[in-house]
């Protein structure tokens, strides 16, 4: 059979034309070819150069899915992908075809390839039994015909059924027809009376015939009994019925009831209905007989779409001996309903469009159809609205999918496109369809830095190499688009670049330091850092990155007043008469550091007599805080520490030498230097100064007593008090109550600290020749007659 195949297949010539109207391209081949067998070079009847049909992205679409034939990218010759059989494909039509949609791009062009299958003979016809029995009266007449099963054969055309033949014998002969398809059946035809004592039995061979080459045929046998008497066939009504049903009509429904009559009487006359053996296995399971009743029912799934005409046929059988048969043909014809929602195929999608394509670009072909007729057929398409495409209609039932707004990946980078179409029926089916358009990307969309400008706090003496800060920017592109590298532009600091004291690491942002900073010489910059994409080409912003320099306590406190001599005293003058509260002299020092750095206090370290003096916490200034007596040194020294807030805090110290200038007339230097002889001082001697000692504390006492009734007084009459010749405001404290004194106001700079302090206050001595000859000071306020406040302001000048 292969071989027979191969013969008729090389026999067989392979039609191609093409079909400038329509753009279609029709083949014929055989069915049965094998595997890679050429079917015609499709590159080359499309006009296509057979480079160009891998670059416009060939592809061959087949209707259902089903690859049965395949393209060579190579050569462009079409060929037969997988063995085809017609009768399984097509059944008993006639034409028998597979299409194929051709698509290529850039640009895109549709094309239609219809392939014709052409029938061999591979099939021989066959009969349904083996043998058939038939009893005939011999009473019939000649020229009686008896209906036989007619051979069924897959195969179609020339090569189906063509002539039946019956072996040889005196009496039967045979009669073919036609149908309105073309197919044949045959019937027993008696040439010659029958003579039943002549013989009862007739054995038959009926052979099945087609015209294929090779022929084939098949064989059934026919046994005839010849049987006696019942002379009358039973008659239809109509020999041809015509009835519409709808293709949806469920099981059991009626299509038609027949009837025929018999004009014999008895069991001659009864009749029985039936399907006429030429009735198709197909039919039968369609359709249901009652032979009792003559009517006709549905049994099986109509489906207009199918099939949608029916020929049924029907015989009516008497009970006569031997039975007779009447004929009659039943035409059922289909009443499409709208059962069939249309179908969506997609062809020539893009799954992904650049977010700068331009609007009319085409993204996919759509086809859509309807199984239904008519109305029921005719279709409709929208897809989803809100979204940046539409539809195009370009062919009958195609559509163009086109870009119809400008597309932003940013915003939505994926689109589900919602396609729905609905038929004309009553009421309307419908069907949807999803596809996925992604966008890619391109670079729009510059870096952005979280903020226009930062602030970066910096503490002085930093590490150089270490990390002050880093930067981000953001970059809503993808891929190369979105990697971000980081820039120092160029930058000066007072007129110097900062290419050697800052950098930026281009992959993280992360600044830094590449050298030491001082806040006494520097306390802010500005640098620039330019963020640049990997797009072609590429897009940057910049910032602006103000580093603010922190004081760190790194600078001693530096003493400025009073003068040192050679860097390590000084000497101050004081008069012996000086009362409590005296004013010796004030330390003055200075930080270079900034804020609680800076904010400087004062303490008194070290002293020849620490009853003596006392120092401003936060002034500097050194007071008295008693009288000098005979017996304490005319040489005072003190060490003064300077200590500043920081922490950890600095400090420096400075030693002040005090002379202490005498009242009378004696020599100062002598009464410095002149040593006492401890001879002097004996038991006698001893006892002389106890005794003196406390009378003078019992007379001290006294002192104290009318100083303290006088100073009462005196607040009384002039409002203010006044002692040892001292004059001071009414609501200060008492200078010799521990050296306290107002407090006012210190303001440090670079800070926002107001820290209190203590205020500075002149004192007016007042000396008189009378007061250097005498022991004792005797207590009188000073300007009596001048307002406190005039007072106040005469002590400030001084």
């Amino acid at each position: 059979m292969a071989k027979a195949l191969n013969r008729q297949s090389c026999l067989i010539f392979l039609m191609c034309f093409w079909d400038l109207a329509f753009g279609h391209i029709r083949y014929s081949i055989p069915e049965e070819l094998e595997r890679g067998a050429s079917v015609g070079n499709i590159a080359e009847d499309l006009g296509l150069n057979i480079r160009e049909m891998t670059a416009r992205k060939f592809r061959l679409i087949a209707d259902d899915g089903i690859q049965l034939l395949k393209v060579s990218m190579e050569n462009g010759i079409l060929a037969v992908n997988e063995r085809i059989d017609r009768e399984i494909l097509c059944g008993r039509s006639l034409n028998c075809s597979i299409s194929y949609d051709v698509a290529v791009e850039n640009p895109l062009e549709m094309y239609r390839v219809d392939v014709e299958i052409l029938d061999v003979n591979d099939n021989s016809p066959t009969f349904t039994k083996s043998s058939y029995y038939l009893q005939v009266s011999e009473l019939t007449a000649a020229g009686a015909l008896f209906p036989l099963e007619g051979a069924y054969d897959a195969d179609v055309g020339t090569n189906t059924v063509s002539t039946y033949q019956i072996s040889a014998n005196e009496c039967f002969g045979l009669k073919t027809h036609s149908r309105s398809d073309g197919s044949k059946f045959a019937e027993l035809m008696l040439e010659n009376p029958l003579d039943r004592e002549k013989q009862s039995t007739f054995q038959l061979t009926l052979t099945a015939i087609d015209r294929g080459i090779p022929h084939r045929s098949g064989t059934t046998e026919i046994v005839i009994t010849v049987l006696d008497v019942n002379d009358n066939a039973p008659i239809f009504d109509h020999q041809i019925y015509r009835v519409n049903i709808m293709e949806n009509a469920p099981k059991g429904s009626l299509v038609i009831t027949i009837k025929a009559a018999d004009l014999d009487e008895g069991a001659n006359g009864e009749v029985k209905y039936s399907l006429n053996s030429h009735v198709s296995q197909w039919v039968r399971k369609m359709f249901s007989l009652d032979p009792e009743t003559g009517q006709i029912k549905v049994q099986g799934s109509l489906d207009y779409e199918e099939k949608n005409v029916y020929e049924v046929e029907v015989q009516a059988v008497d009970n006569g001996a031997p039975t007779l048969v009447g004929r009659a043909e039943i035409i059922v014809g289909l009443i499409d309903v709208n059962d069939n929602a249309p179908q969506i195929r997609i062809t020539s999608v893009s799954s992904k469009v650049r977010e700068d394509a331009t609007i009319g670009n085409v993204v996919a072909i759509i086809s859509v159809m309807d199984r239904d007729s008519g109305e029921n057929g005719q279709v409709q398409c929208r897809v989803s609205s809100n979204i940046p495409f539409k539809l195009q209609k370009s062919l009958n039932n195609k559509y163009k999918l086109v870009i119809s707004d400008l597309l932003d990946r940013e915003t939505i980078p994926l689109y589900k496109i919602s396609i729905s179409a609905w038929d004309g029926g009553s009421p309307p089916l419908s069907t949807n369809k999803t596809i996925l358009i992604s966008v890619s990307d391109i670079n729009d969309n510059a870096p952005r830095f979280t903020q226009s400008s930062y602030n970066v706090f910096l503490m002085e003496n930093n590490t150089p190499g270490a990390s002050i800060f880093a930067v981000a920017a953001l970059d809503p592109d993808l891929d190369k688009n979105a990697e971000v590298s980081y820039f120092l532009l160029e930058n000066r600091i007072q007129g110097v670049s900062v290419s050697g004291d800052i950098s930026v690491n281009s992959e993280s942002g992360g600044i830094y330091a590449l050298r030491s900073f001082d806040y006494e010489k520097l306390k802010n910059f500005q640098i620039k850092v330019q963020a640049q994409d990997a797009g072609s080409p590429s897009l940057s912003s910049t910032t602006t990155v103000n580093i603010i320099i922190l004081d760190q306590n790194d600078n001693a406190p530096v003493i400025v007043s009073p003068l040192k001599r050679n860097n390590a005293t000084a000497e101050e003058i004081i008069p012996k008469s000086a009362s409590p509260g005296y004013l010796v002299t004030k330390v003055i020092a200075t930080d270079a550091d900034s804020g609680q750095n800076a904010r400087l206090s004062y303490q008194l370290m070290e002293a020849t007599d620490h009853s003596l003096f006392i120092v401003g916490f936060l002034s500097g200034e050194i007071r008295t805080t008693r009288n000098f007596r005979h017996h304490d040194a005319l040489t005072q020294r003190l060490v003064i520490l300077v200590k500043d807030n920081g922490h950890p805090s600095l400090s420096s110290t400075v030693t002040i030498f005090f002379s202490i200038l005498a009242n009378d007339t004696e020599n100062f230097a002598e009464r410095k230097n002149k040593p006492r002889n401890p001879d002097l001082f004996s038991d006698l001697n001893l006892l002389l100064i106890i005794a003196l000692g406390s009378t003078s504390c019992i007379f001290l006492l006294i002192i104290l007593f009318l100083i303290a009734l006088k100073s009462k007084q005196d607040r009384n009459i002039y409002g203010y008090t006044s002692r040892i010749c001292c004059c001071r405001r009414r609501n200060s404290p008492d200078a010799f109550n521990g050296g306290a004194f107002p407090k006012a106001t210190l303001n440090y700079p670079d800070t926002a600290q107001t820290l209190p302090t203590r205020e500075s206050y002149n004192y007016t001595v007042c000396l008189s020749p009378e007061s250097s000859k005498s022991d004792f000071l005797f207590l009188k306020p000073c300007h009596p007659t001048l307002p406190l406040d005039e007072i106040n302001s005469r002590d400030t000048g001084r």
